[in-house]
């Protein structure tokens, strides 16, 4: 009990993995519309990506490109400034910038983003085995 009430942090690392991994799977399912011809159809056709349907094409890459990178925790702190900048993207200019209201889903993923860069991947992640220090 001593411990859980404390301020020394318990856990964290696999704490850490844990919501990193639920969070990739999420950008992986959010990500795999871009192999879905008529779902991108439909996100070209919005009026933000008329004039340049690619970026449709883009974002939806960079979610599946980013979810795969998070979830191997490969290249973590790269893939969380791929999320941070898709998802303000989506959030500020494909949206409309109320991220207290209307456009909270994506910019969950921009703060999820951030705490990644700063914490890293936590535990079982591909970055602690290539990265870590030889002793």
């Amino acid at each position: 009990m001593h411990k859980f009430l404390s301020a020394t942090p318990f856990g964290q690392k696999e704490v850490i993995a844990f919501l990193r991994i639920i969070i990739a799977i999420f950008l992986i399912i959010h990500g795999k519309e871009v192999l879905d011809p008529v779902k991108m159809k439909e996100y070209a056709a919005w009026d933000q990506f008329k004039n340049a349907p690619v970026l449709a094409y883009l974002g939806k890459g960079a979610e599946l490109v980013a979810g795969i990178l998070l979830l191997l925790g490969w290249f973590t702190r790269v893939s969380c400034l791929i999320i941070i900048g898709t998802f303000g993207y989506i959030t500020f200019l494909v949206g409309h910038g109320k991220f207290w209201m209307e456009d909270q889903h994506p910019f969950m993923f921009v703060l999820f983003g951030i705490l990644f860069l700063f914490t890293g991947p936590g535990a079982l992640s591909l970055d602690a085995m290539v990265f870590r220090k030889k002793s």
